[in-house]
C-alpha cells in the first residue's frame, strides 16, 4: 500500500483530538485528506478526524500513550513547541501513514453532513430545468 510521511505533531492531532502541528490546521487538512482521499470541509473536520483517528493507532500504537498537556496560554506557542520536541525525540520527527481502506471513509456529502447536524433541518428540492441546446 502507498504510504506518505507526516509530522509527528501532525498525526498527534488526529489521534489525540488536540491541535499540536506545527502546521496548524494545514496539517491536520493534509493529513485527512490524504487518508480520506478527499478534502473535507471545515465542519466535516470532526466526522473525519474520528474516522481517521483509530485506524492511524492501528498503524502507530504506540502514540496511544501520548497525551498532550492542557495548555493555559494559548498566546505562549513555546509551550506547545518545547512539548512537540520532546515528542519528537521520543517517536522521530515522521511517521509513514496509509489511506483509510475502502469503507471507513463515509464520502463527504454536504447535504448528508447538514442533516446528520441538524436532522430537523427543513430542505426544500428545487428542480431546474434542463438547460437549452445551443
Amino acid at each position: 500500500m502507498t504510504t506518505r510521511s507526516f509530522h509527528l505533531g501532525d498525526i498527534l492531532s488526529i489521534t489525540t483530538g488536540r491541535l499540536v502541528s506545527p502546521r496548524h490546521m494545514e496539517g491536520v487538512l493534509d493529513i485527512l485528506t490524504w487518508m480520506a482521499g478527499e478534502r473535507p470541509e471545515i465542519h466535516q473536520i470532526p466526522r473525519v478526524t474520528g474516522e481517521c483517528r483509530g485506524p492511524l493507532l492501528a498503524q502507530h500504537p504506540d502514540l496511544a500513550a501520548v497525551i498532550p498537556p492542557e495548555f493555559t496560554s494559548p498566546g505562549r506557542p513555546f509551550q506547545l513547541q518545547a512539548w512537540l520536541t520532546v515528542q519528537v525525540r521520543i517517536y522521530g520527527e515522521t511517521r509513514e501513514v496509509e489511506p483509510l481502506t475502502a469503507g471507513k471513509h463515509a464520502q463527504l456529502d454536504l447535504l448528508a453532513d447538514v442533516l446528520l447536524i441538524n436532522p430537523d433541518i427543513e430542505i426544500t428540492v428545487v428542480e431546474l430545468p434542463p438547460e437549452p441546446e445551443s
